[in-house]
């Protein structure tokens, strides 16, 4: 039939030009991994000599400390919000405040706030340092006039804008974005104050790890004890986000080209946030953008700053235990990365902005970007040749065995991101933990990784489609807590 042959065409013609070139990019991307492995390495090696110089005592009677805005944003999160609220307020910190944005939830949330720490309201006006789309319609704080507690109450109007609300509130120098089901470690705030400390005139952000709870123990807002949570679909996003957090962005705040600040857990100069207007409320990828639009705003101005990770502070989050959850957090994070990409293209290869936009933003087009849709061409294309005759036996076999090795590559690089984080910081002590985490580097490359390409090019596909985005209920199973 004339459309088979059209088609046998149509494919020989791409399978001639992309092929090989798809296995090169796959052993291109997992030796990017390495080499930022590497370079994680040696800022853990760094770290630890600066272990016993840490001083968090001195740090705690330090009057140079930067205070800071806790600021939170809570929709419906009527079950877990006073223990998170009670946790912040007792973070270590000399000087920090805690600020609640109810963000037009229809359950009993501000209620449990409202008992639990005895509000009243105040007639206090907003500042507008940034715009906003819905203002405060009222603004409680404890009757006791000694808790740092600020609590308000608002339209919905989504999570970015209420973190708007949330800086304007801010009496502090320096604010922190965290999700109201988040956990952070006691000394957290301590850690992350070290770098403005250290450079008060050029820090402007600093991000901090995030690692899933999901099978841990938990008490009253601090987690007791570490595990992998044995459902292999949490286990493998575990791996993820160790390798993402632990040293994807070690590795680029090693060389001052840090891109991204994770939106559930990132400090700022407040200033330096009220000179950018904020988070982008109508971006689906606010902090990605966010981070975008400091590094674009300083470069134009030429202006000195500098914006770093932290490998030490952890926020702890629940990670998608349900595969709708995690196809559209996976669909709409890569939407975010396109649009954000789209928006910036002006960086891309420009030297104006020296290695952010020489390699940092050629890197996120390129590995980033594109690599779900290269992974899966390249896996559909040989299917189809093999089908329609245009691959034989013997080629269709090498392919698949360099598949192999691309992906064998992939588990080795993993390998080592476990084998690094575990060698600083021996989270996990069972070793029951550390046999899980070797089976699911196996299995997040035999299926997972398949999958969550194809979720990702759904959302790149929607994005250029300009269909609405639908956040969805992220739903949760909470976490594990212990009695006693």
């Amino acid at each position: 039939m004339d459309w088979i042959e059209l088609l046998r065409t149509g494919v020989a013609a791409v399978l001639a030009f992309v092929a090989w070139p798809v296995l090169v990019y796959f052993l291109l991307i997992n030796s990017s991994y390495l080499v930022m492995i590497v370079l994680a390495a040696v800022d853990f090696v760094a770290y630890h000599r600066r272990i016993p110089f840490a001083g968090r005592e001195e740090l705690m009677r330090s009057r140079t400390m930067p205070g800071i805005s806790v600021v939170t944003a809570m929709h419906n999160e009527e079950m877990g919000i006073r223990v998170a609220v009670e946790s912040f307020l007792s973070l270590q910190h000399p000087h920090h405040e805690v600020v609640v944005v109810d963000d037009g939830s229809s359950d009993n949330g501000f209620e449990v706030l409202r008992k639990a720490f005895d509000l009243v309201p105040v007639a206090r006006r907003m500042p507008e340092d940034v715009p906003v789309r819905e203002a405060p319609t009222s603004i409680h704080v404890p009757r006791d006039g000694r808790t740092r507690l600020t609590v308000v109450r608002k339209a919905n109007s989504g999570r970015s804008d209420s973190i708007n609300v949330g800086v304007n509130l801010a009496r502090e120098d320096l604010v922190l974005f965290v999700d109201s089901d988040s956990i952070l470690d006691p000394g957290s705030l301590l850690a992350v104050s070290r770098p403005f400390i250290e450079d008060p005139i050029n820090m402007v952000a600093a991000g901090g790890v995030i690692r899933a709870v999901n099978g841990c123990r938990v008490k009253g807002g601090r987690v007791l004890e570490v595990r992998m949570p044995g459902s292999p679909l949490a286990d493998i996003q575990v791996l993820e986000y160790l390798r993402a957090f632990h040293l994807g962005r070690a590795g680029w705040s090693r060389i001052n080209a840090l891109l991204l600040i994770s939106g559930a857990f990132g400090v700022f100069r407040r200033d330096a946030l009220v000179s950018v207007g904020g988070l982008d409320a109508n971006s689906i990828g606010e902090d990605f953008e966010l981070v975008m639009r400091l590094h674009r705003t300083f470069r134009k101005q030429r202006k000195p700053y500098r914006v770093t990770f932290l490998t030490e502070p952890i926020c702890w989050t629940e990670v998608p235990s349900t595969v709708p959850v995690l196809r559209r957090q996976r669909s709409r994070w890569h939407r975010g990365l396109w649009e954000t990409l789209w928006a910036y293209r002006g960086m891309l290869f420009n030297p104006r902005y020296g290695r952010l936009g020489l390699v940092a933003v050629p890197y996120y087009w390129l590995f980033e970007l594109i690599a779900p849709l290269l992974e899966l061409a390249g896996l559909v294309l040989i299917a189809l040749g093999f089908a329609l005759g245009l691959v034989s036996w013997q080629y269709f076999l090498l392919f698949l065995l360099f598949m192999l090795v691309a992906y064998a590559y992939a588990i080795i690089v993993t390998l080592a991101a476990v084998t690094v984080e575990e060698l600083s910081y021996h989270k996990y002590p069972r070793w029951r933990d550390l046999g899980v985490t070797l089976v699911a580097t196996v299995l997040e490359n035999v299926g997972y990784r398949q999958l969550t390409a194809w979720w990702r090019m759904e959302g790149w596909f929607a994005a250029l489609t300009r269909r609405e985005q639908k956040w969805g209920t992220m739903t949760r199973s909470g976490f594990t807590e212990v009695d006693g």
